[in-house]
């Protein structure tokens, strides 16, 4: 397992880079007023230049996505329980991301800020896991019909 997740962590790297990437463009098109905005101002401020902050965001996207695609192999844990499963991934995320969010400056750094983003993360989390468990629920039902069919 340890291998599988030093591989995903790698090929997630540059995925999460390229995600990052797209997100902007998604906030540059919603609330950018014609302009592209690669990172939040106060970032640009932190650290003096665009060019500074954009590389500091895209490493933290980087090390973010690593992150998410390496943890993916606790999904295959076939001996833990799903609640284990989603408990310790809901850890590991959680572990990375708000530290990533609050060095990027991507949530307002106050305890009233992280509890809203925390919020938030917690709600998309459970939005994803919902559909993950519907889509593989689904797919499951229909193996287990084609096999009862075959027999």
């Amino acid at each position: 397992m340890a291998i599988k997740a030093i591989c995903r962590g790698a090929l997630g790297f540059p995925l999460g880079i390229c995600i990052g990437y797209v997100i902007t463009i998604g906030v540059s098109l919603a609330w950018g007023d014609g302009t592209y905005q690669p990172c939040v101002y106060a970032l640009v401020e932190e650290f003096g230049s665009e060019l500074a902050a954009v590389v500091f965001q895209a490493a933290l996207c980087g090390a973010l996505g690593a992150t998410f695609a390496a943890s993916s192999v606790i999904w295959e844990m076939e001996k833990w329980s799903l609640a284990r499963q989603t408990g310790v991934h809901f850890l590991v995320a959680s572990l990375v991301m708000l530290p990533i969010a609050y060095f990027a400056r991507w949530m307002e750094r106050s305890l009233g800020g992280l509890l809203v983003y925390f919020g938030i993360f917690i709600a998309l989390f459970a939005i994803m896991w919902l559909v993950q468990y519907l889509i593989w629920r689904n797919l499951i039902n229909r193996i287990n019909q084609r096999v009862g069919m075959s027999e």
